[in-house]
């Protein structure tokens, strides 16, 4: 595909607004067909009441699929069931207008619905923030591979990573000594494959972000922050629908060009699968997190290895990952950052999850929800836990309320925030990435570093 198609926006710009300008004109035409046809007062009276059925159709879809059968296993926002209602009524008017005899109107009415349902479709994806681009409909990649030289530049500093951990002098003193003249303005970013060695599992490609400190002539041991996106989706989810290296990089230029490495794995293998970050006959994702992807890291790049250097998140499913995973390993990751995650991981109804994940083992299954596993691991002694939802997102917010107050209560130095006015959808992420790693940051020691 064309870069120039792929980098469309889907969410602003003239493509939604060209759509919904186009639909609301059709439409328009639509209305005055009716009104210069006889008996212009009934054809009037049956085109609105078709358009009044189609909204009251598109609102009780959205209760009886989202709030009824839960389809979506999301309540959908109050802006996307107004661009559902929008929609349908849009449908209904030209429906309306279409029984009416005339070739030209019925072709007009076929226009103005197809319109009418990009242009809801778009709203929908433009209030959930997943799909971006052109290209990001396709799961085109959204970076380039990182280059090879630049790899080899950090594995060759892997043997020298924690060096400044055993220095006396404050870390900022030393990277004005050793490291920060030559260092590049902004960071990398780039896909990397990362073997599944051990767990055999197929993920795709992970993005990797090196901040300007790694990129230096001597590059800087930093700090590992782990990042997975949700279900459906991939890795490329967090970078283009999340935004996640943009804040980070921004976090970056304001620390003398310190900042987490970030990297963004693959724990489903396609979109459409879930193997809940547990070892089963769906995949070994968690083994691929916690060996593949650690072991990964520590040979190929400069990093601090202390597990108080490293820190897992995740958006949705890949924010349950990160309590399960951060959880059930305090020994690697001393820092977990769940943005809307479930209180439990799920594929299907109760009994498919257990029967899909666990081997049909109930036991199993119990053992691998956080809350077993919070409990069991209690007391933490160091690791901070952040947990986020959206202001108006019920469900998960509720699922996040009960996750906090266990790692509470099992020691961890949690916090619980909000996003105002954000469903369970990525500007809920965005404002979570982009205001409430601090707590994260301060852990892994990046400020302390940047200082």
């Amino acid at each position: 595909m064309d870069p120039r198609i792929a980098g469309i926006s889907l969410v602003s710009g003239w493509v939604p607004a060209g759509v919904d300008a186009a639909a609301i004109v059709v439409l328009a035409m639509v209305l005055v067909a009716v009104l210069i046809r006889r008996p212009r007062r009934r054809a009037l009276i049956v085109t609105l009441l078709c358009g009044a059925l189609g909204v009251a159709t598109g609102l009780f879809l959205c209760w009886l699929l989202s709030d009824q059968l839960n389809l979506f296993d999301v309540s959908l926002s109050p802006t996307s069931r107004g661009w559902v209602a929008a929609a349908f009524g849009g449908v209904g008017l030209a429906l309306g207008a279409a029984v009416r005899p005339g070739h030209r109107r019925r072709v007009v009415a076929v226009v103005a619905m197809s319109l009418a349902l990009l242009a809801g479709a778009l709203g929908v994806n433009a209030d959930f923030g997943q799909y971006t681009t052109v290209g990001s409909l396709t799961g085109r990649a959204v970076a380039s591979p990182i280059p090879s030289t630049v790899l080899a530049a950090q594995a060759a500093g892997a043997p020298g990573r924690d060096r400044l951990a055993s220095q006396n002098a404050p870390a900022s003193a030393l990277w004005d000594h050793a490291a920060r003249a030559g260092t590049p303005s902004h960071g990398l970013l780039g896909t990397v494959v990362i073997p599944a060695t051990v767990s055999h599992f197929a993920a795709r490609a992970a993005y990797l972000y090196l901040p300007p400190a790694a990129l230096a002539v001597h590059p800087l041991a930093l700090p590992v922050l782990i990042m997975l996106a949700g279900q459906p989706g991939g890795p490329s989810n967090m970078i283009a629908a999340g935004k996640l290296a943009t804040f980070v990089g921004a976090f970056a230029a304001a620390h003398h060009g310190i900042a987490p490495i970030i990297v963004v794995p693959d724990q489903l293998t396609a979109p459409q699968l879930n193997p809940m970050c547990v070892d089963s006959a769906l995949g070994n994702s968690a083994t691929y997190l916690t060996v593949d992807v650690p072991n990964w890291i520590r040979t190929h790049l400069t990093v601090q290895t202390s597990a108080v250097a490293w820190a897992i998140g995740g958006f949705s499913e890949g924010g349950t990952c990160s309590i399960q995973l951060g959880a059930a390993h305090p020994e690697l990751f001393g820092g977990i950052f769940d943005i809307s995650g479930q209180v439990a991981p799920k594929n299907g109804t109760l009994q498919q999850t257990i029967a899909r994940g666990f081997g049909g083992s109930t036991a199993a299954y119990s053992a691998a929800l956080p809350l077993t596993i919070l409990a069991t691991r209690a007391p933490y002694r160091n690791t901070v836990a952040v947990f986020v939802s959206g202001q108006l997102d019920t469900k998960y917010g509720a699922e996040s309320d009960t996750v906090f107050a266990a790692a509470k209560a099992a020691g961890m130095r949690a916090t619980r925030q909000r996003s105002p006015g954000t469903a369970h959808d990525w500007h809920t992420v965005q404002w979570a990435l982009r205001t409430q790693l601090g707590p994260i940051y301060q852990q892994l020691g990046v400020e302390r570093l940047g200082s």
